[in-house]
């Protein structure tokens, strides 16, 4: 098949992750209450064609491909894939493939969109200073994506312990206090990732004097996302702030970090992934 481009085997990814959507409603419906393998199996199949069409891609330019808007939400969403699929090699943790896969797949009709995949004379990143920082905080919103999956998790075994009891005697998602663990070490790796990633900003600076922070939309709002998440940390590990509040602080952040994302890297004089 070698007329398939990278963008078909991109495609072909993101129709599995909409069978995986599909069957995840019906495991939904069960109530998580036995084992499942055919979904982690979709996703399994949907990362593979995913990772094939970034090999492709990164062949093409010889480097990290995070090019432009379209390539940094594919990256995205496969971290938040293999993140997802690592986790699931733990059977109570499986069912976070369920939570997982409508935001795989939604992540994945976004990037489709014809306009974020444009092209230039020369790839926009042509240092590997320049590719590790972008790869980095990349990383990071992945991480903060699975976290806002595990807050899911959290909220739902709290409805149920609420309103169907049974459902959560029965359930094989993990407990709740473990949940709320997972969310913290995940929101705690992102941070890391991202204020890595962030760090390397005033080296890239170095002998381009033209370019100024404060002018570039894309670094204030990293400057307010590194902000948000350290005050979740903050009031997570000082003030007490768990359980319900905080599975909703983490989907909230993200929820704003998916929203504005796109629309800031198009405001961003400099930054076009």
């Amino acid at each position: 098949m070698l007329w398939l481009t990278d963008r078909h085997y991109f495609l072909l990814a993101v129709i599995v992750y909409g069978l995986s959507t599909i069957y995840s409603l019906f495991l939904w419906r069960k109530g998580f209450r036995l084992h499942d393998h055919a979904n982690y199996a979709l996703l399994l199949i949907g990362f593979g064609l995913q990772m094939k069409a970034m090999l492709m891609r990164g062949l093409l330019h010889g480097q990290c491909p995070v090019n432009n808007l379209y390539e940094a939400v594919v990256f995205v969403d496969a971290t938040i894939a293999g993140i997802c699929l690592f986790v699931g090699l733990w059977p109570r943790l499986r069912y976070i493939g369920a939570f997982t896969a409508p935001i795989l797949f939604a992540i994945g009709v976004f990037a489709l969109m014809p306009a974020l995949d444009t092209h230039t004379a020369k790839p926009q990143f042509n240092i590997d200073l320049v590719s590790l920082h972008a790869a980095l905080t990349l990383l990071s919103y992945g991480a903060f994506g699975l976290s806002s999956v595990a807050a899911v998790m959290y909220l739902t075994q709290e409805h149920n312990l609420k309103f169907h009891k049974l459902r959560a005697v029965f359930s094989v998602m993990p407990p709740m206090d473990r949940l709320e663990k997972i969310i913290n070490r995940l929101l705690w790796a992102g941070f890391i990732l991202l204020t890595t990633g962030l760090a390397f900003i005033p080296l890239l600076l170095k002998g381009r004097p033209e370019e100024h922070l404060a002018n570039d939309p894309k670094v204030i709002w990293s400057g307010l996302v590194w902000a948000l998440y350290l005050a979740l940390l903050i009031l997570h590990g000082r003030f007490n702030q768990s359980g319900r509040r905080f599975a909703w602080g983490a989907v909230g952040t993200f929820a704003f970090v998916l929203l504005t994302f796109w629309g800031i890297n198009l405001l961003s004089p400099t930054h076009q992934f």
